[in-house]
């Protein structure tokens, strides 16, 4: 009973901590399902919007503005992938882990600015001082400090705009892009240039959930995204299985938050039943395999009934 009780406690920040993440996991999702390259600089991306914005707010810009320019900063760090990937002719996991490993400096770069040692690990800014667009102190309040709702705004914007984008001629380029690149490039599509733009897009998106991540948990750390992108396959991967979105693409963005709001609650009940945290990416790579499993599973299943049908037919016709 204390076990459900705790549970029923934890779900407002179970759904906060899924909204941002669902956020960064529509970045995943673009790269992944739609412009099929393994982007690995996710991992440096999300840490470098949480510095960007911290270090923004610190030195009293407004949070809306500090949230744009990590954004920005996001999709710098996927431009620099995509020109590794496109001008230097790097493999794209290469691009990713090469931006990704430059990233860790310069986020212990941009979160030390103005101090004497030149570098900083971590930036807190306190709800306390700075006017905080989330903030996870608030999450179980009834009031309006709650960040759910802004959180639920910010996810429905942000579904809609890259819907739309995906349904113009650029984004249906993009998508061709991904779909078959020699195809594309036979139609006149700048394969090339779709990636950079797919890339930075995705980015921008990580860039974007790190701002807000830095605000929710009232601090920015150069390890905070470590293990990012594997948080964004599961989400990605969950949301495909349970709305069943492969191929859907306002489908697939809805799957990435109810995959990363299912993540995180299924990950609260493996806590409470006694798994240590230092375990936790263990169960993640076991939960990503096993919804990379299913569907797998399913189609060999329905391959076999195929077939089984298929014999009695046979059988039946022969007897005939």
């Amino acid at each position: 009973m204390d076990i459900l009780q705790s549970l029923v406690n934890s779900l407002p920040g179970v759904a906060g901590q899924g909204l941002i993440w669902g956020l960064m996991a529509m970045g995943v999702y673009i790269t992944y399902r739609i412009l099929d390259v393994a982007d690995l600089t996710v991992d440096g991306t999300l840490g470098t919007g949480g510095a960007v914005c911290v270090l923004l707010m610190v030195n009293g810009v407004n949070a809306w503005l500090a949230l744009l320019i990590a954004t920005i900063a996001g999709m710098l760090a996927g431009l620099v992938t995509g020109l590794f990937h496109t001008k230097c002719g790097i493999p794209a996991i290469l691009s990713g882990i090469l931006t990704q490993l430059a990233l860790y400096s310069i986020n212990l770069r941009i979160m030390g600015w103005g101090t004497s040692a030149g570098t900083q690990s971590t930036l807190a800014i306190s709800v306390d001082k700075y006017d905080l667009i989330v903030s996870s102190r608030y999450v179980r309040e009834p009031n309006l400090s709650n960040p759910l709702p802004i959180l639920l705004v910010i996810t429905a914007a942000v579904i809609a705009l890259l819907w739309w984008f995906f349904k113009t001629e650029s984004g249906s380029a993009l998508r061709a892009t991904g779909a078959n690149r020699q195809m594309a490039r036979a139609q006149g599509i700048n394969t090339s240039r779709n990636t950079v733009i797919g890339l930075m897009i995705s980015n921008g998106m990580v860039g974007l959930a790190g701002g807000l991540l830095a605000q929710y948990q009232g601090s920015s750390s150069v390890d905070m995204g470590r293990g990012a992108i594997v948080i964004g396959l599961a989400a990605v991967i969950i949301g495909e299985v349970l709305l069943r979105g492969n191929g859907k693409v306002l489908r697939g963005l809805i799957g990435c938050t109810v995959g990363a709001i299912v993540y995180y609650f299924v990950i609260q009940i493996v806590l409470r039943l006694g798994l240590g945290t230092n375990d936790l990416k263990l169960f993640t790579a076991l939960i990503v395999a096993l919804f990379l499993a299913i569907p797998y599973w399913k189609g060999k299943a329905a391959a076999a009934r195929k077939r089984t049908v298929t014999l009695k037919e046979e059988k039946n016709n022969a007897r005939a």
